[in-house]
């Protein structure tokens, strides 16, 4: 999108613009620590690679439990002041790891680290979903997807000269500046103005139960969170293969993760018009699951490929997966907000993230297993897999639309509001 005839992933003045810079803010903390934390931790703390992967696995698996509470409580309390309160925690968290000797003390604040990261996440759907009210809502959460990518890759830049420092007090200063972000994102945070909460404490409690009962939309994000998978591919996958299966030196790993931010700096936006409700929505994601099935294949023909064969095709597949990914992500902040119950919005986008958490969860071990083990056949498992679970999402999603003999089952009435998420959107945003 262009801002002031210039080409930028922040939105004009206003409400999204205030909660983008917010985002950048904190998602800049998040590509220091991304980027710095592995070796702090080993090289400055003194902890051991594998315990390193051994607590954030264990961290991560214990943090989903928040999202679907903290989720609720957005239901019913104003979501921007609880994100801002759960993000000054978050800097108390973060300049925790100073205090970082040993791999219980680590085990703790990482558990910590990760009930507030979960929690968070929900918390920020419901309060995207308040900026950018029903019909803005998905433009929204794409935009600030954009600046994310954005922001972690100048946090991933500023990082380097701790790195390259490699000393106990450039660790240091990396360690206090992520805590530093979160506290400027806080505050920018508070600049926007209240949400007050759409439903009673009672409802907001019952919205939280009727999230986890919801068979159809849980069959729906279910799918969502298969096709999640994809970002191990990218992250993990991807520079295992590029190094020990093609002919292309490992430089080309660091140019593949750039095409895949500069595209998704570019395209967020425009790739998620469309997605506003949930019929539309159900569409991208059909695309979505061809489009990474293609990508799949495209990396699967580089094996054994020669150094300048395996660099063009390894980009042309980044290329095509980021397509793909930005048609999964809009797709999916359609289909959850789309099937959700207006009063409780916090608590359905928090069942949401606990399903991609677990596909996140399970995703390094799986796919390294099928795909580095696996070969070619790994690949083609999975592009099958991608392909056949796009084509089901708009019959799941017809399905919750309808009510779902799911809903019926667990004594819930059909949800009369579905009925907008069946219209295609009209107009601008």
């Amino acid at each position: 999108m262009t801002v002031h005839g210039r080409w930028s992933p922040l939105p004009p003045p206003g409400r999204l613009r205030t909660l983008a810079l917010a985002t950048l803010a904190n998602t800049v903390g998040s590509g220091l620590w991304l980027a710095g934390a592995p070796l702090y931790l080993t090289r400055d703390v003194g902890l051991s690679a594998a315990s390193v992967g051994l607590g954030l696995t264990l961290a991560g698996l214990l943090g989903l439990t928040a999202a679907v509470p903290l989720g609720g409580l957005a239901d019913r309390r104003d979501p921007r002041t609880l994100r801002a309160l759960l993000q000054l925690l978050q800097a108390a968290v973060a300049g925790a790891y100073l205090l970082v000797a040993s791999f219980p003390a680590f085990l703790v604040v990482a558990v910590l680290d990760a009930l507030l990261t979960a929690g968070n996440l929900a918390v920020r759907a419901a309060l995207v979903a308040a900026v950018g009210g029903p019909e803005g809502r998905v433009q929204a959460f794409a935009t600030l997807r954009a600046v994310a990518n954005l922001g972690i890759a100048l946090g991933a830049g500023l990082a380097g000269f701790a790195l390259a420092a490699d000393t106990h007090l450039a660790y240091q200063v990396l360690v206090v500046g992520n805590a530093i972000t979160y506290l400027v994102s806080a505050a920018l945070l508070m600049r926007l103005p209240g949400y007050p909460p759409r439903a009673t404490p009672a409802r907001a409690t019952s919205g939280r139960a009727r999230a986890l009962r919801d068979l159809p939309f849980l069959a729906v994000s279910g799918a969502s969170a298969v096709l999640a998978l994809h970002a191990t591919v990218l992250t993990l996958v991807v520079p295992l293969w590029t190094v020990s299966r093609t002919g292309a030196p490992p430089a080309v790993v660091s140019a593949v993760l750039l095409v895949n931010t500069s595209l998704t700096v570019l395209l967020a936006v425009r790739l998620a018009r469309g997605s506003d409700t949930a019929v539309p929505a159900a569409a991208a994601m059909r695309r979505a699951g061809l489009v990474l099935a293609v990508a799949m294949l495209l990396y699967a023909a580089t094996t054994g490929t020669p150094a300048g064969p395996a660099t063009g095709l390894l980009l042309l597949a980044t290329t095509v997966y980021t397509v793909g990914d930005l048609w999964h992500s809009s797709a999916g902040a359609g289909l959850a907000y789309g099937l959700a119950a207006p009063e409780s919005i916090g608590a359905y986008q928090g069942v949401d993230g606990l399903l991609a958490g677990l596909a996140r969860a399970v995703g390094p071990a799986l796919l390294t297993w099928a795909v580095l083990d696996g070969g070619v056949a790994g690949w083609c498992a999975l592009a099958l897999l991608f392909a056949l679970v796009g084509l089901l999402v708009p019959a799941l999603t017809r399905r919750a639309l309808a009510g779902g003999a799911g809903q019926a089952a667990n004594g819930l009435p059909a949800p009369a509001h579905r009925a907008a998420a069946r219209r295609r959107p009209t107009g601008r945003h």
